[in-house]
């Protein structure tokens, strides 16, 4: 199983004092030295962590493959199909979130997902999108002749914060402020075999599918149970323990969970 590093927040980070301090390529040599085996970054709309020039400075001065997640924006599709990133996530993109709530609508943007897949072909990138764990979405997916999948988790680790880190409010589909153990944990059980599910489908299908949002260094070991998914894409976990160890030693400590598997 790979691990893709989102290093978005090591530019969250910079853009606090909008200074280039951090610089996010002095990431990229750790990352590598600590196992990542691909980074994920996001150009959002309007530009609230990662710039243009980080996509360029990143894309040439790293030889791991670059994940660059973009909305259906058409400047920012014909940018991301100009630099030519290894893989290309379809993901929604709403301006007030804090960060990405829910899967991409594969009904409602069928034609634009159809666009931007014909323009990543044209320029050998492979298109992949990031949907909810739903098995009418994933056989829309595959009937749009995509082959690559991020199945959202974000519900999941919700749910787990809600029941062993004291998160207690609305999330997502979460809209009670109080909810008991007993049934959180019916909840939980209930996303996992979503999860599980659906990567199912998805390996029947012949897809490659990764997983992400919200995955951190306690609630992974669950999604790790779970059969052939190959891919793992995570970030604020891993760059909030690198405050303290280190982002080599961050990577390297949640690489270690995921060899356990």
């Amino acid at each position: 199983m790979k691990l893709g590093v989102n290093i978005d927040h090591i530019a969250v980070l910079r853009e606090a004092r909008q200074i280039n301090d951090p610089n996010i390529i002095d990431s990229l040599y750790f990352c590598k030295m600590g196992g990542a085996d691909q980074i994920t970054i996001h150009l959002r709309e309007d530009r609230r962590h990662i710039k243009d020039k980080d996509v360029l400075h990143i894309l040439s001065h790293t030889n791991l493959p670059i994940n660059l997640e973009c909305s259906l924006d058409k400047n920012i599709l014909n940018f991301v199909a100009t630099h030519k990133p290894h893989i290309a996530t379809l993901v929604p993109e709403n301006r007030q979130e804090v960060t990405t709530e829910g899967g991409l609508d594969i009904t409602k943007f069928e034609d634009d997902i159809t666009k931007a897949k014909k323009l990543f072909d044209k320029n050998a990138i492979d298109t992949s999108v990031f949907i909810d764990p739903n098995i009418d979405t994933i056989d829309m997916v595959y009937k749009l002749g995509i082959t690559n999948i991020e199945l959202h988790t974000g519900h999941y680790a919700n749910i787990y914060a809600m029941l062993y880190g004291g998160l207690r409010h609305s999330s997502h589909n979460i809209k009670e402020l109080d909810i008991s153990n007993e049934k959180l944990k019916i909840l939980l059980d209930k996303e996992l075999k979503k999860i599980k599910a659906c990567v199912n489908l998805a390996k029947f299908y012949g897809m490659h599918i990764a997983v992400g949002h919200g995955l951190n260094y306690q609630n992974i070991s669950n999604i790790l149970e779970i059969k052939d998914i190959d891919e793992l894409n995570i970030g604020q976990s891993i760059i909030a323990r690198s405050v303290f160890v280190g982002i080599e030693q961050a990577i390297k400590d949640m690489k270690d969970l995921v060899s356990k598997r």
